[in-house]
């Protein structure tokens, strides 16, 4: 049997690699990739040279019982997506599934993961904590705020730029404009931002502010 390795890659600075990280993705036999432009500047930058595969949310389903197979052939094979930890509202929950039904061996390495430092850098309630990620769309996206607005634990959101501004006139809207929030963008990176304040606050600094990066929401919970 082989083994797949969980391997965080870093969301901005390329220093927050971990050696650990580095001696796997140079010691498998394959290396499988959110975007291989993306992940092909991380390799050749600390010159890893291990072959790439693409692996991303539109193939994953048509590739999981192939690469069950090469685990199964005694393949080691490492997981990484563009930025963060492998299976953080990115590819690697089908797979990692997979090789636990099949008992083929998984590893996750630790390492960088973009909620984690918003959240111990929000200042709001980090003892227990509710991991939301990224709001429906658009089918269910109501129910669900109606249902986050009674939750009492500190809730963290992922969130593009182009949905910032309705996200955050949904939060003043279902959870209240005094509800406190903590945005935290481009993380680790040039132009990182730290936003804190009520989500009447937050909206309106981002309405007068272009928003642009990737973002983090931290909400406090109802009380």
């Amino acid at each position: 049997m082989g083994k797949l390795f969980l391997v965080p890659t870093p969301i901005g600075n390329l220093e927050d690699i971990t050696l650990r990280a580095i001696k796997v993705l140079k010691e498998v036999d394959l290396i499988l990739a959110e975007d291989t432009r993306t992940s092909g500047k991380l390799l050749k930058h600390f010159e890893i040279a291990t072959p790439l595969q693409s692996h991303h949310m539109h193939n994953e389903h048509q590739q999981v019982n192939m690469l069950i197979q090469k685990l199964k052939g005694g393949a080691t094979l490492a997981l990484i997506s563009d930025a963060g930890t492998p299976a953080i509202s990115d590819p690697g929950f089908l797979l990692t599934r997979a090789c636990v039904e099949n008992n083929i061996g998984v590893e996750c390495l630790p390492g960088a993961t973009a909620f984690v430092p918003a959240l111990v850098n929000s200042g709001l309630p980090n003892d227990r904590f509710v991991f939301e990620g990224f709001l429906p769309v658009k089918k269910g996206r109501q129910t669900r705020l109606k249902f986050l607005a009674e939750e009492t634990r500190t809730m963290v959101f992922y969130e593009s730029p182009h949905k910032i501004l309705k996200t955050l006139t949904h939060f003043v809207e279902y959870f209240g404009k005094n509800r406190p929030v903590c945005i935290s963008r481009e993380l680790t990176k040039m132009y990182e931002e730290t936003v804190r304040g009520t989500a009447e606050e937050v909206l309106e600094h981002f309405t007068e502010n272009a928003p642009k990066g990737e973002f983090v929401i931290v909400v406090g919970g109802n009380k």
